[in-house]
């Protein structure tokens, strides 16, 4: 039974104000379009001179989910975001926002943190709020909340003092920044201030947010406040964008696209990026493993200590053996699972390798 308690003649549910069957009818049923995703990027390349920042990208992003856009600084993550804000126009290619060419009209219903979070440090965090809404149309006070639209309903407004909602549950104002509203942008801590990027992003309730480095500079803690604000907006319905250069933040994504130099080198969930990768485990005695790194080391392989133990990206059971045996270091190796990072680290050493 639908919401409406009404059943068509072949027994499916259908809704208030909706035709029935055709056969119930005699009314021509039409398939609806799909809705376009909020981003697409297709073979969008992007040129500074001789230098290809961004070199025929894929990217889409589809309302409730959040998509992680990884790579190493200078890989050309910032660079494909502007494209996609149309702050840069492509020398190739084509980038869609809501089926449609960015304009202004397409940026009032995103959500935009940049790297330099974008805040007036002069201002109060009350009056940096309140430019930021107003610039789409929304005024968000203290004591009231104001629809941008004529004809729109007007949000009710919140008691003195409490916090002012958005998207998705998330606070605008959280307890912290509600007890700092008065104070200069300037002298806020780094946590703090991006904190309340993310709230001025969401003053409008964006369909899409677009976080460029979002997380940087900030504590672990602070990372997951904001975490917990990027997947409460996406849980109401929006989607989301993401840069990042901390591999251990791709766990927080649905999708993941991966840069290195420019190129998008994988695309798909952490689970399908990684497949099969391997990594060589190398297990020395304990006098000995700063002897194996440096071996490892010395013959250019890419390597993390994890404990007592060395982990090399790549598979490479052989080369790992011969620079070992090189410098005389005796220790057991073996094949294992790669990790997310470990992946990504090989899928960078063979970009690099072969441009």
């Amino acid at each position: 039974m639908s919401r409406s308690g009404r059943m068509n003649t072949s027994g499916a549910p259908t809704s208030a104000g909706q035709p029935a069957a055709a056969g119930a009818s005699g009314a021509t049923s039409r398939p609806t379009a799909p809705a376009p995703p909020l981003v697409d990027v297709r073979a969008v390349t992007r040129r500074f001179g001789d230098f290809v920042a961004v070199d025929a990208a894929d990217l889409t992003v589809e309302p409730g989910e959040v998509v992680g856009l990884l790579g190493a600084n200078g890989a050309g993550k910032t660079t494909l975001i502007r494209l996609i804000l149309g702050l840069l126009r492509p020398n190739g290619g084509r980038v869609r926002l809501f089926g449609e060419p960015p304009s202004r009209r397409t940026r009032r219903r995103l959500g935009y943190v940049p790297q330099g979070l974008g805040l007036w440090e002069d201002l109060t965090v009350t009056e940096n709020l309140e430019f930021s809404a107003g610039a789409f149309g929304v005024v968000t006070r203290s004591d009231r909340a104001v629809a941008p639209t004529a004809g729109a309903p007007v949000a009710s407004a919140p008691a003195a003092g409490a916090p002012v909602r958005a998207a998705g549950g998330a606070e605008l104002l959280d307890a912290d920044l509600h007890a700092a509203r008065d104070q200069l942008v300037r002298d806020l801590p780094l946590g703090l201030r991006r904190r309340l990027a993310f709230a001025a992003a969401l003053a409008h309730h964006p369909d899409l947010l677009v976080l460029d480095e979002p997380t940087s500079g900030v504590d672990p803690l602070a990372r997951a406040h904001l975490w917990d604000t990027i997947h409460a907006t996406v849980e109401g319905g929006a989607g989301a964008l993401v840069t990042t250069h901390y591999m251990d933040e791709a766990e927080q994504c649905d999708r993941l696209v991966v840069m290195a130099l420019g190129v998008v080198i994988a695309q798909g969930t952490m689970r399908t990026i990684i497949g099969a990768a391997t990594a060589v485990e190398v297990e020395v005695e304990a006098d000995h493993w700063e002897s194996a790194f440096a071996a490892l080391d010395a013959a250019g392989l890419p390597l993390a200590l994890a404990g007592r133990l060395l982990r090399v990206p790549g598979g490479d059971e052989a080369r790992v053996q011969a620079a070992l045996d090189a410098r005389l270091v005796a220790a057991r190796i073996r094949i294992v699972p790669a990790t997310f990072e470990e992946t990504f680290v090989t899928l960078a050493t063979t970009r690099q390798e072969n441009p």
